[in-house]
């Protein structure tokens, strides 16, 4: 559908067309096939379990408090290895989108990264508990090699969103992914932890069932089998994609004569050229920071302040998981109709709500002010009055958080030029990466010179108040289809 109202130009990369120009006339009249499209979404899908139950819930706590020598050393290990992680993406996107551009096909990187992200996921399994230095070091080393993989195959996948639709779906396009991911991420982590996964003590899941596989509790075989699942999961539903979704071609005529880095270098050094690609990357680097933060530090500020155990932490996140679905549709839509730029923008402005809303909770006071009863010992989770209260602020963080990480990548597909659309995903991983440490480093800083963990997650607001400030003069794309 048409969307009417101004359009704004962009600035000219050297020796190319208007951003505005190469969005309106080299990307589809019509939408791809919809099995295309919804194999593209399940993408998403397949890869959402690595990040909910690898990286997140199940297999990092197991690492650091059972595999490593001790829980102090293997969050140390773990952090190492995704810091290790995190630089390879970070310097590896970006050259690979332009070696990607060169070539234009998309599928063959697809492949080659999906088989050592599987190969790195079951590699996992080798995870015993008190494992020795070799073992420990073959878990750190396949963690770095699946890290890196599954962000090298999303810069891929996203670089082919303008290829499957016009540019006023592409909003909807990544919204639906976003929350087709949350849902296969709750799925995922229902199955494992709720279905598979014993407690050693108990015997039992988390929801107090008898696991449906017969594994070997002594030796963790639950617990070592999120990696494997994982690979499973992706393996299986990332066939649709590789069966209907059609690889993207390089225009006709654009193929460049410059090896892939000096085309790289060449793009970087157009940047300043480009405002708003400029403009919009670091800003994005900075909001990313600051959401990320948020949700590294959100759960600990929670337990914290009302004693939160692993059934409360479990619950709290599943609740911003479901949110999570809701928020990715309708921010999809939104994005379609109001544009990319209007998302991101409301969405950070709610995320300082949110985000302040929850620092006005402690164990007696909300909205910083207001006195209420403490939550007594031993009582029913979210059942105080301060504990309501936070969830409802944390609820609009999670409804907010997936509209502005999915406006962010269909503003990029609508920004880039069709013909670098990989390397401008290799930047906006690599702006992804680059300073993710920082915001942590802030909180860190500033709640161990002050002694108040409040200040400290008071600090996270400078990065989306920065990110958004840099939004701001933004010249954002509303193309409509001849």
């Amino acid at each position: 559908m048409p969307i009417a109202g101004a359009r704004f130009a962009t600035g000219r990369a050297i020796g190319g067309p208007t951003v505005q120009e190469t969005a309106e006339t080299t990307g589809p009249r019509a939408a791809a096939p919809r099995r295309a499209l919804v194999s593209w979404v399940l993408f998403d899908w397949a890869a959402q379990p690595y990040y909910t139950l690898v990286l997140t819930f199940l297999f990092a706590p197991y690492f650091a408090n059972v595999v490593a020598a001790n829980p102090a050393e293997g969050q140390a290990l773990w952090g190492y290895a995704a810091a290790t992680a995190g630089v390879l993406i970070a310097l590896g996107s970006p050259f690979l989108g332009a070696v990607a551009d060169g070539g234009g096909r998309r599928k063959p990187w697809i492949a080659a990264f999906s088989i050592l992200f599987v190969a790195g996921l079951a590699t996992l399994w080798n995870a015993v508990p008190g494992a020795d230095s070799s073992t420990v070091f073959l878990i750190l080393a396949a963690f770095v090699v699946a890290t890196a993989m599954a962000e090298f195959t999303t810069v891929f996948t996203n670089s082919m969103m303008p290829s499957l639709v016009p540019p006023d779906q592409l909003g909807r396009l990544s919204g639906t992914g976003w929350a087709v991911g949350y849902a296969g991420g709750l799925v995922s982590l229902a199955i494992m932890a709720g279905l598979i996964v014993a407690e050693p003590t108990s015997g039992r899941t988390l929801l107090g069932l008898e696991p449906v596989l017969t594994l070997d509790t002594a030796t963790r075989e639950g617990d070592r089998l999120v990696g494997p699942f994982s690979a499973i999961w992706y393996a299986l539903f990332m066939i649709p994609f590789f069966l209907f979704v059609p690889d993207s071609k390089r225009p006709p005529g654009t193929a460049s004569s410059r090896p892939p880095l000096a085309e790289l270098f060449a793009t970087i050094r157009a940047l300043p050229s480009n405002r708003d690609m400029l403009l919009f990357l670091i800003a994005r680097m900075l909001y990313t920071d600051g959401l990320a933060a948020i949700f590294a530090f959100g759960g600990i500020y929670g337990a914290a302040v009302f004693g939160w155990g692993a059934l409360e932490l479990g619950l709290f996140g599943i609740v911003l998981t479901l949110t999570g679905v809701f928020g990715a549709l309708i921010g999809g839509v939104l994005d379609d109709r109001i544009g990319s730029k209007a998302v991101i923008i409301g969405s950070l402005l709610l995320l300082l709500v949110g985000a302040l809303g929850i620092l006005s909770v402690d164990a007696t006071h909300v909205l910083y002010l207001n006195e209420v009863t403490a939550k007594l010992p031993g009582s029913k989770p979210f059942s105080s009055s301060g504990e309501l209260v936070f969830l409802a602020f944390a609820v609009l963080v999670g409804l907010v958080a997936a509209p502005v990480q999915a406006a962010s990548r269909a503003l990029l597909a609508r920004l880039a030029p069709p013909d670098k659309i990989t390397q401008y995903f290799g930047l906006f991983a690599f702006s992804g990466k680059v300073t993710a440490f920082m915001a942590p480093l802030m909180v860190a800083a500033v709640t161990q010179a002050t002694g108040d963990q409040r200040i400290g997650m008071a600090s996270i607001a400078v990065f989306l108040i920065a990110g958004l400030l840099l939004m701001i003069p933004v010249r954002s794309v509303r193309s409509q289809n001849p």
